[in-house]
């Protein structure tokens, strides 16, 4: 919305604020100030001149051109000019050498036409006054010659743009703006609607057919209007400045008063119509060519103006051809009516045709403005044009005005400061309301603010326009609480555990498409969404491989040639049931209802994903990094996770575990089958794992705290072991004898290398581990650190026929 400061102070006559100061406290009372355009300052040299001669030159073919001499006050100008619209002795705008035209236009002296040219005569539309560019701007005859132009017609003005959020469509209007500007001054407000109007008798026949989506319909008639009346000087000027184009005089009056109170007026051409006006929807199969001459099939949902002919207009939208108001209309039907938002913003959208009519409608228009409207379009053109005003329809079904009560200490305790009671009264009667009451306020909102619908909005209305800014910032205290849920903690424990280990974490969107659970074997039914954010990832993520594989790639695509990767998030393995009906949206769900809500939701366990490629610790990754990872994760939350070898799904046979706890299943742990690395382009020998981490943290909670392990202030003994078993021997087997035979004093043991190969037979393997001995109370000797260590290789070879690989 632009508002011309200029306006605003002829609305408001005690209004002594720069432009500057006007918009900082409408910042302050909520609304945003986008820019202050500083119009006339581009305007300089423009003085009023008297014309003292012309000469017509006429040896230019097909051209007439105008040689003049300038009187501007003492000095004489001679200058060459091509209008014809001005006669001797008429007072034009001169812009005199050195002087500057909107667009950042010099005046110069320059020859032409075999003369000198000594400035310029300039036209309305180069002073940047309207869009007339016919021929020269000629001034009143009792203009001071000499004066400059830029003051004489007021060219100097300053306009706010102001960005209007949707629930404040009462901002889209002077009116509006000028009742915010008077609140935030503290000055009177006169409100231009509040005028006379002739009662309703002797007018065109309306009839509302659609109550729902027209609540009133006031019509005027004029006639007699004289076909050569144009709109005067300040009134292109006011609607140039707002961002409108002047085109003639019907059409910019009832573009003034959309500006000026709010409401969107339509003119037809009165002798067009036949039969009575009706506001009704669009039937099947009609068509209507608006006035941007397209012609357009109607939705029976499009609300339209018929007569008897059929459509002839889209109603609060954009009127239509055949009532169009011609060079030749004498007489006039303005519509002032009241449609309501969802179907003139449903029109609008349908026909792609947004209009500053259609933008108020959407927000909400005032229901008593329409007869005050009406009223001010039928006096300027009465004023303007000649017009004289006939009858008057009036038909009005909207609703009585809610009737609010609001607690009048309630916004300062919303607020955290003190609001006296006479400030929160006097605050509601500058927004409009009426109201009464002392404890409890009976308030009811002006009809102009249909955003009024309860407490809260009424306590807005007060801390806004006593100002943001005067609220008190006050860290609350936060109420005594218990910290993190177990659960918590040990995610977070699991977590770090990862980030420790050298992983990164990744949050990824919970969207997958069906090529990526394809390229990973496919058998997975995940839940599809009604309405994704694209079509192409339109099902819920049943695991979290392939984000993270999707994230493994894209880093090493931009020369990441080392990448590991974790995320935690919620997966959906399986489609929910049948939702039930939508419950209402008039109150709150019921329980019943949330319950039935929350049963048609999908299974979301919360799992634990690994991603890892390139090189790790010195070497290329391989399936033992990933079991590495999620058993060590395992350890921090206090839990001895098991493995054992299996084939499944997207990992490579002979190289995948599964997870166990207990004995049962809780992940995977591998390298990645090589169909699945070629189709999905990942670099070779890519591993991965996912545990159910709600199964993990279930377990760890269930066994309680984990007990730290004592810190022993002695050094660490390190010995490494390298044993040759059965192939079908598993390492985590081996493992466990080694920490029965070595003791106490083993803390701890890890797999380094396996090694198959001729140098230990076939169908044998070497499987390396480095054993870790400390004890709490003393420094180790290296022959309890030889008898710990031979009576762990003796334990592993009496379970597993384990033997120290001597080559």
């Amino acid at each position: 919305m632009r508002v011309p400061v200029s306006w605003l102070r002829t609305m408001l006559p005690g209004l002594t604020a720069s432009a500057d100061e006007i918009g900082a406290a409408l910042v302050r009372a909520g609304l945003e100030v986008e820019q202050i355009h500083r119009v006339g300052d581009d305007v300089q040299g423009v003085v009023v001149g008297r014309v003292l001669d012309i000469e017509e030159l006429t040896e230019f073919k097909n051209k007439t051109i105008r040689y003049c001499h300038v009187d501007v006050g003492g000095t004489v100008h001679e200058v060459v000019c091509g209008a014809r619209n001005f006669a001797v002795g008429d007072l034009v705008a001169f812009a005199t050498p050195g002087g500057l035209l909107p667009g950042d236009f010099h005046i110069s002296t320059r020859q032409t036409y075999g003369h000198t040219s000594d400035g310029m005569i300039c036209s309305a539309r180069e002073l940047g006054v309207s869009d007339e560019h016919a021929g020269i701007l000629v001034l009143p005859e009792d203009s001071p010659v000499g004066a400059d132009v830029v003051d004489l017609l007021g060219l100097r003005d300053q306009v706010l743009d102001i960005a209007v959020t949707p629930d404040r469509g009462y901002a889209l209007s002077m009116r509006g703006m000028a009742r915010e500007v008077a609140a935030a001054f503290g000055l009177p407000f006169s409100d231009p609607a509040a005028t006379d109007v002739p009662a309703a008798g002797d007018g065109h026949p309306v009839r509302i057919d659609d109550p729902e989506g027209c609540d009133r319909y006031v019509a005027r008639t004029v006639t007699g209007l004289d076909l050569a009346a144009q709109s005067p000087t300040w009134l292109q000027r006011r609607l140039t400045l707002a961002g409108m184009r002047p085109i003639s005089l019907a059409v910019d009056v009832t573009n003034h008063v959309l500006l000026e109170l709010g409401q969107p007026l339509h003119a037809f051409d009165l002798a067009k119509l036949t039969g009575t006006v009706a506001v009704r929807r669009a039937k099947p199969g009609e068509r209507l060519t608006t006035l941007d001459g397209q012609d357009r099939a109607l939705d029976t949902e499009d609300l339209v103006i018929s007569d008897d002919s059929g459509p002839i207009a889209l109603a609060g939208v954009m009127g239509g051809a055949t009532t169009e108001v011609t060079s030749t209309t004498t007489s006039l039907l303005i519509e002032s009516a009241r449609f309501l938002p969802v179907p003139i913003a449903r029109t609008a959208r349908r026909h792609k045709l947004p209009s500053e009519a259609s933008k108020r409608f959407e927000r909400g228009v005032d229901p008593e403005l329409a007869p005050a409207a009406a009223e001010a379009a039928v006096r300027l053109l009465t004023e303007l044009g000649g017009a004289t005003a006939m009858g008057t329809t009036d038909v009005d079904q909207h609703s009585e005005p809610l009737v609010l009560d609001l607690q009048v200490g309630l916004p300062g305790r919303l607020a955290g400061r003190d609001y006296a009671p006479d400030v929160v009264r006097r605050r509601l009667e500058d927004v409009g309301c009426r109201v009464d009451g002392d404890d409890v306020l009976r308030v009811v909102p002006p009809s102009w603010r249909p955003d009024l619908i309860g407490s809260a909005e009424l306590v807005e209305e007060v801390m806004r326009l006593e100002g943001y800014d005067s609220i008190p910032i006050v860290l609350p205290t936060a109420p005594a609480g218990r910290g993190l849920t177990s659960a918590q903690r040990l995610r977070r424990t699991a977590s770090r555990a990862l980030a420790t280990a050298g992983l990164l974490e990744v949050v990824i969107p919970p969207f997958v498409s069906e090529d990526s659970l394809e390229a990973l074997g496919g058998g997975m039914t995940p839940p599809r969404l009604v309405n994704p954010l694209a079509e192409t990832e339109a099902l819920l993520r049943p695991s979290l491989l392939p984000g993270l594989l999707d994230a493994l790639l894209r880093n090493v695509g931009r020369g990441l040639g080392d990448v590991a990767l974790y995320e935690i998030g919620v997966v959906f393995p399986a489609p929910g049931s049948v939702a039930p009906q939508s419950p209402s949206v008039s109150g709150r769900p019921t329980r019943d209802e949330i319950a039935a809500l929350d049963a048609a939701l999908p299974p979301q366990p919360r799992h634990v994903g690994v991603v890892l490629a390139g090189q790790r610790n010195g070497h290329p990754v391989d399936w033992a990094d990933a079991v590495e990872a999620v058993v060590g994760m395992g350890r921090a939350l206090g839990l001895a996770l098991g493995t054992r070898p299996v084939e499944w799904g997207p990992w490579h046979p002979g190289r995948t575990a599964e997870v166990l706890l207990d004995g049962s299943r809780v992940g995977f742990a591998g390298e990645l089958h090589p169909r699945v690395v070629e189709r999905l382009s990942l670099p070779a020998g890519t591993v991965a794992a996912e545990c159910n981490l709600d199964v993990l943290v279930a377990a760890a909670v269930a066994a309680g705290p984990v007990r730290a392990a004592s810190i022993s202030p002695y050094p660490l003994a390190s010995v490494d072991v390298a044993l040759v078993v059965d192939h079908g021997v598993r390492a985590a087997d081996v493992e466990s004898a080694l920490r029965i035979g070595a003791g106490e004093l083993l803390e701890d043991v890890r797999l380094f290398d396996v090694y198959a190969g001729p140098q230990v037979g076939a169908g044998k393997r070497s499987l390396a581990y480095s054993l870790r001995m400390r004890a709490p109370d003393r420094t180790l000797t290296d022959a309890e650190v030889i008898a710990a260590r031979d009576a762990a290789v003796a334990e592993a070879g009496r379970l597993h026929g384990a033997v120290l690989r001597t080559a």
